[in-house]
């Protein structure tokens, strides 16, 4: 059987009895759409984060979307985040009808280069998006300051960072509003699409609830366009309140995988070597993907093909060398960190119910191609 990145099968099998009553209580209760199970995860989700309001919505990119519409971005406006991420964090920002403004990353742990931003702001700039990448939160103090100082909005993406903190506070508590997916590789994941907007500010979840729901305020009345039909579904928001319950147990089984991987892997690492995922000081990490770097990792990837094992390159593209978004003016070399983290970073098996024999086989794999290289 082949070994990938993740699977939830191994989780599924511990888990089946609550998924499964999840359903049925959702299912039994006569209310399919924005019911008890969604008001239910909104507050627990936010009192886990120990914030005010949350709001369910239908994926991670419409979280991003929507919090941007929400905090009054719109067209004409600029907003500063990375190409190191995920096309839907650039496709949310350019679906609110604002234009992506790149800075570069550091190459040691591959998060936004705060100290670039300032000379990427311009008069139409208004908001800033740093990316929570992999499981570690952006140094977000400097760039709180800098926000606060030219009068921009800062939104989270917290898609990949679900119980991380940054000097104890979690991802998704430092900015204007924070954006999260539940998609089911995350470090909380449904078993379909999900996301949900956190904020502490009234308001902005007041404008959230509209955006979500066609714009309406009650039922069949329109406040404001546009709106959308952005809804969290309740069976996915019950398997969400359940899964919570749990997310500091995922977080430890993720650290413990990482544990093992930094153990057995360490004396590989150093110049030219295998470059294993740095926590930076006051950081706590989730690992919600374990993301390696080597300067052959083509070679590598197809070498342990040959041993069952399939990984995964996030992300082989950066967002501004996609042809969908060339009309932004960034050419190749722009970016530099950005361009080389995407000739030489990969991903190894990661989840929480990973199996310490299937790890110890990609361990022994790798080892096994480095020792030929």
């Amino acid at each position: 059987m082949t070994t990938r990145v993740w699977d939830y099968l191994p989780e599924y099998a511990k888990e089946k009895d609550d998924i499964l009553d999840a359903v049925q209580q959702v299912f039994g209760s006569g209310q399919l759409v924005l019911g008890d199970s969604v008001r239910g995860f909104e507050a627990e989700f936010a009192a886990y984060h120990g914030v005010p309001y949350g709001t369910g919505v239908d994926n991670g990119t419409n979280a991003v979307k929507l919090g941007l519409e929400a905090l009054g971005i719109g067209p004409g406006d600029e907003v500063i985040t990375v190409s190191n991420t995920a096309a839907p964090t650039v496709v949310a920002v350019v679906g609110a009808g604002a234009t992506p403004v790149f800075v570069d990353v550091r190459a040691d742990d591959f998060l936004m280069d705060v100290d670039q931003v300032a000379a990427a702001i311009t008069p139409r700039t208004r908001a800033i998006v740093p990316v929570h990448l992999y499981g570690q939160c952006v140094d977000m103090a400097p760039l709180t300051r800098l926000a606060e100082r030219h009068g921009l909005k800062i939104l989270e993406d917290c898609a990949q960072a679900h119980g991380a903190r940054r000097h104890g506070r979690l991802a998704g508590t430092m900015g204007d509003a924070a954006a999260f997916s539940f998609y089911p590789t995350k470090v909380l994941g449904a078993y379909g699409d999900g996301g949900a907007v956190l904020t502490s500010d009234e308001e902005v979840d007041r404008n959230l609830k509209q955006l979500r729901y066609y714009g309406m305020d009650k039922v069949y009345y329109v406040v404001r366009t546009p709106g959308h039909n952005s809804r969290l579904d309740e069976v996915h928001a019950e398997i969400l309140r359940r899964k919570l319950r749990r997310l500091d147990d995922y977080i430890a089984g993720r650290n413990a995988v990482a544990r093992r991987y930094a153990e057995r892997l360490g004396d590989l690492t150093g110049p030219g070597g295998l470059q294993l995922p740095a926590t930076n000081p006051g950081n706590t990490h989730v690992y919600y993907v374990y993301v390696v770097r080597h300067p052959r990792r083509d070679h590598i990837i197809e070498a342990l093909k040959d041993h069952d094992i399939a990984l995964n390159i996030s992300y082989p593209w950066p967002v501004h060398t996609m042809s969908g978004f060339a009309d932004l003016g960034y050419p190749v070399g722009s970016l530099p960190v950005t361009e080389e983290l995407a000739g030489e970073i990969f991903s190894l098996p990661m989840y929480p119910s990973l199996p310490e024999d299937v790890q110890d086989r990609v361990i022994d794999a790798l080892r096994s191609v480095l020792a030929t290289l």
